[in-house]
């Protein structure tokens, strides 16, 4: 028995978020079922990031366990013969037994993308969220300053959270813009559910002139969801990466 490390990237477009579930597809599922045919026995994989539905990756991570005798590395060229288009491996490799994509120590990045223009973009539309009010960029970015460091984190949380530490950790966040796209890219060593889609509608309020900068400061400290803005829409989020050890995957 060896265990198997796939780097797995997605358009999340058609997917109802990456863990099997019965109202529709997901990623995990399609994984499943392609691996178990490809190597004929039944597998099960264990995913790093949970990623919504709609949501998209350049870099989920996740491992199985096989008794084939096809090379870790050869792996990714067989599955993505057969995986969708919107469903590609971009790595795959034994690694040790123990690695385990969720328990291991871990830093993800996180991007999310607005398309703040006049008019939407076709070619955007499943990859951004379109905001036609004009944002300025560096409240946004005196905003997220914020939220840099160690915080309980409950306020950009949804209700249906189970995890009872909410506390996380935020090494970088920054706001960019270039032309009429503006990214919100954040790295931390863990997020709660739907905190980034959290913390993206927020700082947008911000942008807007709707709330001042400080107010994220404040809605960190009352740490109650209703302090916080509004959810982003999924498809403007993707995880770019996960580091493990000093290693991007």
């Amino acid at each position: 028995m060896k265990r198997i490390m796939l780097v797995v990237a997605y358009d999340g477009t058609k997917y109802c978020g990456w863990q099997v579930q019965p109202n529709g597809i997901t990623i995990e599922e399609v994984l499943n079922k392609v691996l178990s045919e490809l190597l004929q026995e039944p597998i099960t994989i264990i995913g790093a990031s949970r990623t919504d539905s709609g949501v998209h990756a350049l870099g989920n991570v996740a491992v199985f366990d096989t008794n084939s005798r096809i090379p870790g590395e050869k792996i990714s060229f067989a599955l993505n013969q057969r995986l969708p288009e919107d469903i590609v491996i971009r790595e795959s490799k034994e690694v040790e037994e123990d690695f385990h994509p969720r328990r291991c120590v871990s830093q993800k990045t996180y991007c999310y993308r607005i398309l703040n223009s006049r008019f939407p973009v076709p070619t955007e539309r499943l990859y951004s969220y379109f905001v036609y009010y004009p944002l300025k960029e560096e409240l946004m970015a005196e905003a997220a300053s914020y939220l840099i460091g160690t915080h309980d984190f409950k306020s950009f949380c949804s209700s249906g959270s189970q995890v009872a530490d909410t506390t996380r950790t935020i090494y970088d966040i920054k706001v960019e813009r270039s032309g009429d796209a503006i990214t919100i890219r954040i790295t931390g060593n863990g997020f709660l559910y739907n905190m980034i889609r959290i913390i993206a509608g927020t700082l947008i309020k911000v942008g807007l002139g709707a709330r001042p900068p400080v107010n994220v400061k404040e809605a960190l400290e009352k740490k109650d969801r209703a302090a916080a803005g509004p959810k982003a829409p999924a498809q403007g989020l993707t995880l770019e990466k996960i580091e493990y050890s000093n290693k991007s995957y």
